[in-house]
């Protein structure tokens, strides 16, 4: 035993050294603002262990390893922190600290705008808890990770089902990441340097874009939206020989079908590409972007089995048809057959700066949601085609019975007549933000001011219907509403 114990650690058997037992307190000393504990329960490093690695890189004191930073920066005292706890003790504390926090288990949630309450099967979370998936990262050495390789393709496949398109990536970050590499790869591949979108896209896409195209030197023209829907006549005025792409998202930010089709037609008769945004649970009863002529397809995918985190992490969906495929951002996963015929799973692309000369990168995304993906990929085959075109149905009905109930208040009515999905707007009586503020008391979120984004649209709340939401809830909002007016 001793001389396992000298092998983890060569002064363990040392009583000065060997203090402390769970959850026990330890004294530290402050050596040069430093604190050096002789143990620590979460700090291996002991005074003997930092003196032998200061003699080993030649430096006297921490002092002197620090010389290089100023003086007048520098903390000259021991850190302002409370005494340690036991592990009793700081359970209790973050538990007190957390119950401070509302979730959606205590509220009942209207709130949408790209981040939805929906049903997440208990099976999705179990499948992601198994430690060859929770813990793995990214398959840096990828063919290793056959599991990986084979989950990723799954959600690669399920996507363009979904979608309708050729080919998906293995997903970006987030939703305003898809959007921004659309209009960059759409450059790319057209050689031209505008990029058309519509004031109906969500707001936050939009500035993720802008900051992209600010730093390529890519033009970005916004398209204004008229009772809801995006300026079809503004849109196709917009696009031009000098047009890479046009982009809108169906449903809006606003929760209103857009003339996809259209958009499509008035793109492609200008040598430009289409690029849709759309909510993946949509899809279950509206077109795909593949049936309205959609060059590439992106969205957010955290409806697809993934909670919504204090807004992440998420993922990004990627697709578009196989002739771009060379100039689609991040990875793509493979299939083939190894030497003896059997099948196998390869990462077929991955035209990112780690791998390929700097110049020649289509992008700098440098990793995937892979974890989220999974949830994704979980969600769908558990649901099926039938099982997501009932959650459509229902986040169609619900939300539907909902904004009939609103606009018959005494002062609400509905903001646009667009036909809508799951969101839609209401105009109040009252600024939007004080509607919101009104129901926290009852445990209820009303929604989105929308003139946290829109000027001009200060007295619209956005409210987003999920199939989660059950017509006890739903009257109870309405009743909530009710009072304000009166």
């Amino acid at each position: 035993m001793d001389r396992v114990m000298d092998t983890r650690r060569p002064d363990a058997n040392r009583p000065e050294t060997n203090k402390y037992i769970l959850n026990t307190r330890v004294d530290t000393t402050y050596e040069d603002g430093i604190i050096a504990p002789e143990t620590h329960r979460y700090i291996p490093n002991t005074r003997s262990d930092r003196e032998e690695m200061l003699r080993t890189i030649g430096v006297a004191s921490v002092d002197e390893l620090f010389s290089d930073i100023p003086q007048e920066v520098r903390l000259k005292r021991p850190l302002d922190l409370p005494p340690p706890m036991s592990e009793h003790e700081l359970f209790k504390h973050m538990g007190e600290m957390a119950a401070k926090n509302g979730t959606l288990r205590d509220y009942t949630c209207f709130l949408g705008a790209g981040a939805y309450d929906h049903f997440i099967p208990s099976a999705v979370g179990h499948i992601l808890g198994r430690a060859e998936f929770y813990t793995a990262y990214t398959p840096y050495q990828a063919e290793v990770s056959q599991g990986v390789l084979q989950a990723i393709f799954e959600y690669q496949s399920l996507i363009c089902e979904l979608t309708g398109m050729d080919v998906s990536n293995a997903s970006l970050y987030d939703g305003a990441t898809a959007v921004a590499e659309a209009g960059t790869m759409a450059c790319r591949e057209t050689r031209r340097m505008e990029v058309v979108i519509s004031q109906g896209v969500h707001p936050e896409y939009r500035k993720v874009l802008a900051t992209y195209a600010r730093n390529l030197g890519i033009e970005v023209k916004e398209v204004p939206c008229e009772g809801g829907v995006t300026s079809i006549d503004a849109f196709k005025e917009a696009i031009t020989p000098a047009t890479a792409c046009g982009i809108l998202q169906n449903p809006n930010f606003f929760g209103c079908i857009e003339a996809m089709e259209e958009a499509a037609d008035a793109c492609h008769r200008r040598g430009a590409l289409f690029v849709a945004c759309v909510d993946p649970i949509s899809l279950g009863i509206l077109a795909p972007p593949g049936e309205y002529g959609a060059d590439i397809a992106v969205g957010e995918g955290q409806a697809l089995g993934n909670p919504l985190s204090f807004g992440g992490p998420y993922l990004g969906f990627f697709a578009c048809r196989s002739q771009f495929v060379r100039n689609m951002p991040g990875r793509v996963v493979g299939e083939t057959t190894d030497a003896k015929g059997r099948r196998g799973f390869v990462l077929t692309l991955q035209a990112r700066e780690q791998h390929i000369r700097r110049e020649r990168a289509t992008s700098n995304i440098c990793s995937n949601q892979a974890l989220n993906a999974l949830a994704a990929t979980v969600y769908l085959s558990l649901l099926g085609k039938e099982g997501t075109r009932q959650v459509g149905w229902l986040c169609l009905q619900k939300a539907h019975y909902a904004c009939d109930r609103i606009a018959r208040l005494p002062g609400f009515k509905k903001a646009f007549s667009a036909p809508f999905f799951k969101e839609f707007a209401i105009k109040c009586p009252l600024p939007a933000e004080e509607v919101v503020k009104s129901l926290l008391p009852e445990r209820i979120i009303a929604g989105l001011p929308l003139g946290r984004y829109y000027e001009g649209m200060e007295d619209m709340l956005l409210v987003s219907v999920t199939e989660k939401r059950t017509r006890e809830e739903i009257d109870k909002l309405v009743t909530g509403l009710g009072r304000l007016h009166r």
